[in-house]
Parts: structure tokens; C-alpha cells; sequence
């Protein structure tokens, strides 16, 4: 059978097309795979990185503003969305495949757009909790809708197509038990660990707050913390400290460029901070992760905030608007949550029961119904 995936802009949207190529490959090892990605976008090094042939068409987004330059810009991109439904076309009668994927990013419009008229078979996973502007186009146009939450079901106007499979998570944040982890970190077990990380980049102004808060928690030490500042903010973070509490890594605060080991410090965390995109919710739930959530204001839809909700409503987790993050106001929530363990073994249960660690088993299950049906033919 042949597989056609799309995905593209961020690794939030390549990565679980990755993760369920890879185990349709393992269920099905004579199957065939292609990827279509946006031209210069991050798909085009991550998807051949995987081993996997990719092929990509000309598209832009759409910008959510009425001035000049942003009107001229998003008449291009209308322009674009046809002629890469064009291209994309042709892709498909070429490669012939059974089903068309799509997870996330721009470019799903016009590759499942043009798979859907050319009869293919098609599926889009939405890992937000409610649906952006790409998904929403689609829905008219694909047989299948996959969700990250049951609670995403309402928001769509064909409910009966929606199937909750959850967000692929990795295997290895799920292979290794708290006690193991905390042991191989070299930190005692009955100390509390709060893991701080605010994506691959970092945040200059998150890093700020962080350092503010690192000084503070030093007064009392009570807990230890590994927080990933950022290649580009590191230095500057580090020198801060230095200056301010320069016994700060000997009290059990562990600053770093980048939390390589995410897998075995996600393991032994006792509480997370963190921003709340759907990648990193998918792991904190599968995980059963209590965990503090600053939504990124900078984002389409706000859709962070409404990711965070849908686990501060259920009991897994706190909200705190950047607005009010400060490090007094952390200091004090990640205090009374650390001094409450039946609390935070509360939040945790709270979280696993939105879990769903087997998405990835769940969403190729699907894809490979779709494609036995269409070869069936």
C-alpha cells in the first residue's frame, strides 16, 4: 500500500506524521511512503532526515490583519493555495496513494484538498484542543477528523467523522520510572524536582523571571530544578546568576543551554513549567506530569491558552497568563503545590486520565483502515 503524509512549519506538526510512518512501517513493511511539505520550511530537512522521500509545493499563510502589505500578502497566498492544489495533484495521480494524511501546517490544505477531489482517501489529526483555520477548511473535505481530546469533539460540525486518538508521543518519555530517573540525575527521591522549559529556543523574557526566581528559591532551598535557557539566552542567564547567587548549582539549581536528556528529566520531574503547545501536553499527560502552564500570547487562535485550559478544567494542571508570570507569583504556586504531595498525586492522576500514551498505534490503526479499504477496491 502507498501512504501519503503532509505536514509542515514546525516539528509539532512533522514529528507525529514521522512517528506514525515509522510504526506503519513496522505493521506494514512493503509499504511505500511520500511526504509533500511547503517549500524551505523545516520539513524539507527533518522528513529526508527520516528516510523518507519528500516533495514539496509553493505555499504561504494567511496574515489576520486588514493593512496594506498584509492584504497584498494574503491575495498571494490565494494565488498559491491554487496552484499548489494544482501541483499537488499532480503528485498524487502520480504516486497513486491509498490514503492522504495530514498533521498540521498550511501546506495540508491544498495536498488533502486536491487528494479528497481525486477520490484518495483522506484523515486530518488536529493536536490542539480546538481546531485552527487549516483543519477547519478541511472538514468538509476529509473522511476522517483525529483530535488530541474528547473534549474537541463539540467543536466540530461533523462530529461523526471525529475519532479521538490522542498526540503521538514519544516512546523513550514513557520507558523509565521516576525513581530510576531521579537516581541517574543524581538527585535524592524524596526531593522535589520542578523541570523549566520553554521551548528549544528558550525565552529571553521567560529566562528573566527564571533568574529572578532561581535567586529567591535560594533563600530556602527546598527543591531542585533543571531549567533549559536556551542556546541564545544561556550565557546570558548564567553570568546573571553568577553574579547574583553564585552558589546557585550548589544549592540544586541546574541551568542549562538545553535539556538533551528531556526524556530522563521529564521522567523525574515532580512538577513542569512550561509553555503549552500540543506537543508538550501530549507528553505531560501521557506521563501524568502535574504542571504549571504559561500559554504563549504569540500564537494563531490563541490556541495555547485554550490547549491549557482544557487541563487546568480537568485537574492536571494551573494557569498562569504571562501577564501575571512573575517570580514572587510562581515562587509561591510552585511552593504550595510542592509542600502539598496528595495535591500533586491528585493533579497527576488527573493528567494521565486525559492521557492516551498508544495515539500513535490509535491514528496508524486508522490510516492503515483507510488505505486496506481504498486498495480493497
Amino acid at each position: 500500500m502507498k501512504f501519503l503524509f503532509t505536514c509542515g512549519g514546525t516539528a509539532g506538526h512533522i514529528n507525529p506524521a514521522l512517528a506514525v510512518a515509522g510504526r506503519i512501517a513496522m505493521a506494514a513493511p512493503e509499504s511505500e511512503f511520500l511526504f509533500i511539505g511547503a517549500e524551505g520550511r523545516m520539513e524539507t530537512d527533518l522528513v529526508p532526515r527520516a528516510g523518507y522521500e519528500m516533495k514539496t509545493v509553493r505555499i504561504t499563510n494567511l496574515h489576520r490583519s486588514i493593512k496594506p502589505a498584509d492584504i497584498k500578502h494574503n491575495l498571494a497566498t490565494l494565488k498559491n493555495v491554487i496552484t499548489a492544489t494544482a501541483e499537488a495533484k499532480r503528485i498524487i495521480r502520480e504516486f497513486e496513494p491509498d490514503v492522504a494524511v495530514g498533521t498540521g501546517g498550511y501546506v495540508c490544505f491544498p495536498v488533502l484538498k486536491a487528494a479528497s477531489e481525486l477520490g484518495v482517501p483522506t484523515a486530518v489529526h488536529e493536536s490542539n484542543a480546538v481546531p485552527g483555520l487549516t483543519t477547519k477548511m478541511l472538514e468538509g473535505a476529509v473522511d476522517t477528523i483525529m483530535v488530541g481530546f474528547e473534549e474537541s469533539r463539540a467543536n466540530y460540525k461533523h462530529p461523526d467523522r471525529v475519532k479521538v486518538t490522542g498526540t503521538p508521543v514519544r516512546v523513550d518519555f514513557l520507558s523509565q520510572s521516576k525513581a530510576q530517573a531521579k537516581r541517574e540525575l543524581g538527585i535524592p527521591e524524596d526531593r522535589p524536582l520542578v523541570a523549566s522549559v520553554w521551548g528549544s529556543l528558550g525565552a529571553a523574557h521567560m529566562n528573566e523571571i527564571m533568574t529572578d526566581f532561581i535567586v529567591r528559591a535560594c533563600a530556602k532551598p527546598f527543591f531542585n530544578l533543571i531549567h533549559s535557557a536556551g542556546k541564545a539566552g544561556y550565557s546570558r542567564m548564567k553570568d546573571a546568576l553568577e553574579r547574583e547567587k553564585p552558589d546557585y548549582a550548589l544549592l540544586g539549581m541546574d541551568v542549562r543551554d538545553y535539556i538533551y536528556d528531556m526524556p530522563r528529566v521529564m521522567a523525574a520531574a515532580d512538577l513542569v513549567l512550561c509553555r503549552a503547545g500540543a506537543s508538550t501536553l501530549a507528553e505531560l499527560t501521557a506521563m501524568g506530569k502535574p504542571a504549571i502552564l504559561v500559554p504563549s500570547p504569540n500564537v494563531t487562535n490563541n490556541h495555547q491558552e485554550k490547549n491549557a485550559r482544557v487541563l487546568e478544567e480537568a485537574g492536571g494542571a494551573k494557569v498562569m497568563l504571562e501577564q501575571d508570570f512573575t517570580a514572587d507569583s510562581l515562587l509561591g504556586l510552585v511552593s504550595e503545590l510542592l509542600q502539598r504531595p496528595e495535591r500533586l498525586k491528585e493533579m497527576s492522576q488527573n493528567m494521565l486520565g486525559l492521557g492516551v500514551p498508544d495515539a500513535t498505534d490509535r491514528i496508524a490503526d486508522i490510516v492503515l483502515g483507510l488505505a486496506g479499504d481504498h486498495a480493497a477496491r
